[in-house]
């Protein structure tokens, strides 16, 4: 998954287009102008829990992390434990 940029005059053109892009195959897409990003447009949460906030529960439920699946663990839990608990 990569990030596209486009300017806000292709957005209000493919909107359609683009939302089924995030919906459908989770591209994501930055939005600006003046070379300038001015928002950002992510998949919404499969899941949302009404407890937390929206950032919460976008960075939870969403596939916002899912590349740190292919990363090496650099701690263990005893090591986590140690340093803060």
């Amino acid at each position: 998954m990569s990030m596209k940029i486009i300017t806000t005059t292709k957005a209000r053109q493919d909107i359609g287009n683009i939302v089924n892009r995030v919906k459908y195959h989770g591209d994501v897409f930055a939005i600006g102008r003046r070379d300038s990003i001015d928002a950002l447009l992510i998949q919404f949460p499969e899941a949302y829990n009404k407890d937390v906030n929206d950032i919460t529960n976008v960075n939870t439920y969403s596939k916002s992390f899912d590349f740190l699946a292919k990363e090496p663990e650099l701690y263990t839990a005893s090591d986590l434990k140690r340093r803060y608990v």
